[in-house]
């Protein structure tokens, strides 16, 4: 049944997980290096990622005998390079030329649907009944898809200067991140 106190408090923990307003440096960024950010591509797929997770990620993480530590370590190391890219300015991945996009990988995954967030769905599954979590699923992937399809409108509200000062700001807490990742999951 659905209850408004466990939408919100899943809507709320997804959010901070997510933490897409943390990520508009890397949405500029990307936008930038690609010429453009696929919204509807980026929010269907971090979507599907999260559903398919909120079912099956327990039973993938077995069969590949991993458990949540290795699965965080792996996306810290994912974060850290992204944060490299964001301070140093260096392109550490690479798409394919043909399609332009990094709507999917960096963006939908592991920026949007990462380690965080996948271990989050697990964790929110045993506390709270699987109808309030799809419901805060589908409202964080609004709050998303928004944040994608203005990236060009707060990139102009930046400016260039306001673009690169953030950019490095949260590259640097992107590596702090990722340190942290790492620290805890050894």
């Amino acid at each position: 049944m659905l209850s408004l106190k466990e939408i919100a408090s899943v809507t709320l923990i997804l959010f901070a997980v997510i933490d897409i307003i943390g990520s508009i440096p890397i949405i500029i960024n990307l936008r930038q290096r690609e010429g453009k950010i696929e919204s509807e591509k980026a929010t269907i797929v971090s979507g599907v990622l999260m559903i398919a997770f909120l079912f099956l990620g327990q039973s993938i993480l077995k069969l590949f005998g991993l458990d949540f530590e290795s699965f965080a370590m792996a996306g810290a190391i994912i974060i850290f390079l992204i944060g490299l890219e964001m301070i140093l300015g260096k392109d550490f991945f690479h798409t394919d030329p043909e399609s332009k996009s990094g709507s999917i990988v960096p963006l939908a995954f592991p920026l949007i649907v990462g380690a965080g967030t996948m271990t989050t769905l697990l964790s929110l599954r045993a506390a709270y009944s699987l109808p309030n979590i799809l419901v805060g699923i589908v409202l964080n992937l609004v709050f998303v898809y928004i944040v994608l399809k203005s990236s060009s409108w707060i990139e102009r509200k930046l400016g260039k200067e306001g673009a690169n000062v953030l950019r490095k700001v949260f590259g640097i807490i992107l590596l702090a991140i990722a340190i942290k990742l790492f620290k805890t999951n050894l």
